[in-house]
């Protein structure tokens, strides 16, 4: 696995999943994103949950397509699993790992946001609703709801922020002194929190549940959560 060192270097441009990115994403994603093996793993056994016979399932944002071919290699029935990601170079990893395990698992090049879902079981969706402009956010999520059989599960991992000031600025701390913990400089955290800058926004753990309920999901609620990091399932 290649190391991450995107970031020791001054930054040109805002934060985008390029080639560069894509060639180290696995290894950022680990050092990243606190607890994520975890999440990915209670992502993992909720979604196969609710996967019937025939089924379809959507991983949104789905980058190199680590989720969906851990929940293929263990899962019990015939379904159909389809990754969708809009950056080539991320798809280019996701088809050389599918080639390696002759995985079953598909991905396209799309535009969540106008893509033409199936009648589906599981949509999986790994910190990619955060980069998506709030006024679009919540039209996806109807969309995905509309998409979704009843009983389904939409699964979601977000970054959060806290409604309370001091508490948030805790919480960014508590995630910064996690990120120097996996061997990130203080320089290579600055340069990425300034290629996040507007690209990134991050709701609250409440804000993401009511968005849930009030798109079409009869209940919504946090699996996990780590400071500033959480995984909730809605159900249909």
């Amino acid at each position: 696995m290649k190391k991450d060192e995107v970031f020791n270097k001054p930054i040109e441009k805002q934060f985008e999943f390029d080639a560069e990115v894509a060639a180290v994403f696995d290894d950022m994603l680990q050092r990243s994103v606190p607890f994520y093996a975890e999440a990915m793993s209670l992502t993992q056994r909720f979604a196969k949950n609710y996967i019937g016979e025939g089924g379809v399932v959507y991983d949104l944002g789905c980058s190199t397509a680590s989720t969906l071919l851990n929940i293929e290699r263990t899962l019990e029935v015939d379904a159909t699993l389809i990754g969708l990601d809009n950056a080539p170079s991320m798809l280019e990893q996701a088809r050389k790992k599918i080639i390696a395990f002759n995985a079953k698992v598909e991905v396209e090049e799309a535009d969540i946001l106008t893509y033409d879902y199936l009648p589906c079981d599981v949509i999986i969706s790994n910190y990619t609703l955060q980069f998506i402009r709030p006024l679009e956010r919540e039209t996806l999520i109807k969309k995905l709801s509309s998409a979704m059989k009843e009983g389904g599960a939409f699964i979601f991992s977000e970054k959060v922020v806290s409604a309370n000031s001091k508490l948030n600025k805790e919480l960014i701390d508590c995630y910064y002194d996690y990120k120097q913990s996996q061997g990130y400089s203080q320089y290579e955290i600055a340069q990425k929190r300034e290629a996040l800058e507007n690209v990134l926004i991050p709701y609250t753990e409440s804000e993401n549940i009511e968005m849930a309920e009030r798109s079409g999901f009869s209940h919504c609620e946090c699996l996990f959560r780590w400071a500033n990091f959480a995984t909730f399932i809605a159900i249909k």
